[in-house]
């Protein structure tokens, strides 16, 4: 997938749509973010993983000059997030949906129009009319779908480089999840938008997306390429017959750890070979970002694409 400015005109590989350096943000409550570095590359479906109030309301929040950083910095395609020259380059949908609801759809068209510079209200009309939405209907009398229809087409409407979404589904019922994420999938792949989306279904990142920023207790635990990630774990079964985890397991990163009688079951980060006798299987996306969600004091995974150098975080 290859990035697109609002030209058209495609943007040389190794474009960095999101890059973080010691990232904080503490509210009277304590530290919402702390220490967050991590690069997202242009071009990549990334899915924003972690439980409620780990820091993913914050770190969208940050990206889009809603609250400013306690400390540490955010770029978004190397210009700093609070530079003016940022804002047309992404646009932020929440779960709220935020529409002017007596406003008819046409209307919310109009005024995406007079408010971004480069609207594609082509683009805008097909998104809404592929759904059969009444153009002269009032925003409040929408259906869920719908809505979220419209607010997709105000977000395309303005050819972002980068779509920041919070939850923007979160209220659908199934079909129209289904429904809406294949809009999205189809619209960010033929412009080469960058995507980074919060979410709770596990499953619907697990089809959608190619990149991953896993986020507890305020930290980025795991983040990168969803095809490195996977295989750099495994999820072993063996005997325990003391209660304990056996000696073989000390050589290898431990994310979970759990014991079913006299066998345990583990989801390991291997270093070097397994033992022969342990049943060993590929885990699926979900078990992975189950295990690290249930075990936030694992040790941080970062994929290179990911990483930031400097920061002295460890590569996959």
């Amino acid at each position: 997938m290859t990035f697109a400015d609002p030209t058209g005109a495609a943007a040389p590989s190794g474009v960095i749509a999101l890059e973080a350096r010691g990232l904080g943000k503490r509210y009277r409550r304590g530290w919402a973010l702390r220490d967050c570095s991590f690069r997202v590359p242009a071009g990549r479906i990334c899915g924003l993983v972690g439980p409620n109030g780990a820091g993913k309301s914050t770190l969208l929040r940050l990206a889009t000059r809603l609250v400013n950083p306690t400390e540490g910095e955010l770029r978004l395609f190397g210009v700093p997030a609070d530079d003016p020259a940022a804002m047309p380059r992404y646009a932020f949908l929440s779960q709220d949906k935020s529409l002017f609801k007596r406003f008819t759809v046409a209307d919310t068209l109009r005024m995406g129009s007079e408010l971004n510079p480069g609207w594609d209200m082509a683009a805008a009309e097909r998104i809404v009319r592929s759904g059969n939405v009444p153009m002269d209907a009032k925003v409040g009398t929408l259906s869920g779908g719908q809505r979220t229809r419209v607010a997709f087409a105000l977000a395309f409407g303005k050819r972002p480089d980068l779509l920041l979404l919070d939850e923007p589904m979160a209220d659908l019922d199934p079909l129209a999840r289904d429904e809406m994420s294949s809009l999205l999938m189809s619209e960010a792949v033929e412009r080469g938008t960058t995507v980074v989306m919060s979410s709770h279904m596990l499953s619907e990142l697990e089809d959608m997306c190619d990149f991953l920023l896993v986020v507890a207790d305020g930290r980025i635990r795991m983040a990168g390429d969803t095809e490195e990630l996977i295989p750099a774990h495994a999820l072993v079964t063996g005997l325990a017959p003391d209660g304990t985890p056996p000696a073989d397991l000390s050589p290898h990163t431990v994310v979970e750890f759990r014991l079913q009688g006299r066998q345990f079951r583990a989801l390991l980060r291997p270093d070097g070979p397994l033992a022969p006798d342990w049943e060993v299987t590929e885990p699926s996306l979900e078990e992975i970002l189950l295990a690290h969600l249930r075990a936030p004091d694992a040790e941080p995974l970062f994929t290179q694409s990911a990483r930031i150098e400097a920061e002295g975080i460890a590569a996959a």
